[in-house]
């Protein structure tokens, strides 16, 4: 028998009910429950996960909008902004994305690639890094997005939003932790971690996009060599970086991972 999207897509929907109800039978029976938010949460939980590229990319621009805002954006005549025009001229689009970047003001060390081709970058990691090895790190950033990583991560941190929605419909405690989750996608993604294979991936887009933006790709190797030597250092500018990039595969299997792929070439 044929299986169609529809019917996938009703399973899908009949599982998250399921679980939500498994999730209010086991809350106090005491508790004061908003069954409009609680259906509020199902109807998310089921638009969120079968959410098309298309709609996941306009509100991913809305968090973006909100975090730029929030961010102090360097202006186009900023030292830092200008030496990250001039570093990624000519790359406007990844895998038919159209690009567009920025750069927050501040000691903090870290940058991000979105769905929806927003790339942010910090200019505490600009102080840290040459340009070849900050090069890579937006080449590794954009090629979660492109290889569609950071869409799985979108649509996960829309679940627990919608999740989180669920238990908001439960009074008091569970209200304020729902009310501290909801709008809060951007922090979601950003402190999620990906697969080992994801990351192997990522390394190598990353490696592939020096190259084919005239830069040299060894400067991979030197970015973990880095990154494994702040990872000794309690300095808490490069906590969000390192944590992005700590996770498995650790500093070694990447930097050898990439030697082996240097020699080869």
């Amino acid at each position: 028998m044929p299986i169609f999207a529809s019917d996938i897509l009703y399973e899908m929907k009949q599982i998250t009910a399921l679980l939500f109800i498994l999730c209010l039978s086991l809350m106090p029976a005491e508790a004061q429950i908003n069954w409009g938010k609680a259906l509020s949460g199902i109807w998310k939980a089921g638009q969120a996960m079968t959410i098309s590229e298309e709609d996941l990319a306009k509100i991913v621009a809305e968090e973006v909008a909100y975090m730029d805002k929030s961010n102090k954006v360097c202006s186009a005549s900023n030292a830092y902004s200008k030496r990250l025009t001039n570093l990624v001229k000519g790359i406007d689009s990844a895998e038919g994305l159209k690009l567009n970047f920025k750069v927050y003001k501040t000691t903090e060390a870290n940058a991000f690639a979105c769905p929806d081709g927003s790339v942010r970058v910090f200019s505490g990691l600009m102080d840290a890094l040459s340009d070849d090895e900050l090069l890579g790190v937006l080449g590794h950033e954009i090629g979660h997005v492109a290889l569609k990583h950071s869409y799985k991560a979108w649509k996960e941190a829309l679940l627990r939003s919608a999740a989180s929605d669920a238990l908001g419909a439960v009074s008091d405690t569970w209200a304020g932790l729902s009310d501290s989750f909801l709008g809060d996608l951007g922090s979601m993604v950003l402190s999620a971690s990906h697969s080992k294979y994801q990351e192997t991936k990522a390394d190598d887009y990353g490696y592939d996009f020096l190259k084919r933006h005239g830069r040299d790709p060894r400067a991979m190797i030197s970015l973990f060599k880095k990154l494994k030597s702040l990872s000794k250092k309690n300095d808490s500018r490069y906590a969000k970086l390192l944590k992005a990039f700590s996770s498995h595969p650790d500093y070694d299997q990447r930097i050898s991972h990439l030697e082996e792929r240097a020699k080869a070439e």
